[in-house]
């Protein structure tokens, strides 16, 4: 097994989260805050835009089972990434796009899938590209919420058709 982990940030983590934990050679998605300036943040802090974190997924999974580019591409196609600092109705800072690495080796993997990315997009892509920093995880009630709480509100609204995009897109990439 050749276990690594990206960190991504792709609006509400419940959503990236949710899809990740579908995704064939993916081991564990953990949801968290990165990237920000402050210690061990609430989540009542990195709401209110100003501990400069974004709302994150550390996803580990074995790059022989399905490479970073793969893990890359999905992200590219289950969120905006043409929108600074929003998702859908979210709206701040912490809800922006990014791609968070702390192995060197992925630094170029993620700037060759931005740029095609990118150049799909027309130009509009305003994910950032940046090594990993102050990482801390969310709460426990935060982990598999989706997984969790299918039926609550935000996640048959959002999260759910998300996921249901994912299915239909990335069939071949859906755990068996």
């Amino acid at each position: 097994m050749n276990l690594q982990t990206i960190t991504l940030a792709g609006g509400c983590f419940w959503c990236t989260e949710a899809v990740y934990e579908l995704v064939d050679g993916v081991q564990a998605v953990e949801s968290g805050y990165a990237n920000g300036h402050v210690a061990d943040p609430s989540y009542e802090q990195v709401c209110g835009g100003d501990t400069g974190h974004a709302e994150v997924v550390q996803v580990r999974f074995d790059a022989d089972r399905i490479p970073l580019r793969e893990v890359l591409e999905i992200f590219f196609n289950i969120h905006d990434p043409t929108t600074r600092n929003r998702q859908g109705n979210d709206v701040g800072p912490q809800y922006r796009s990014g791609i968070y690495w702390s192995d060197p080796a992925h630094e170029a993997v993620a700037r060759q899938v931005w740029a095609e990315a990118d150049q799909a997009l027309g130009g509009r892509v305003v994910t950032e590209l940046q090594p990993l920093a102050n990482y801390w995880r969310a709460e426990d009630y935060h982990q598999h919420y989706f997984a969790n709480h299918p039926q609550q509100g935000y996640c048959a609204a959002v999260v759910g058709p998300k996921v249901e995009k994912f299915r239909k897109t990335f069939k071949s990439r859906l755990r068996s």
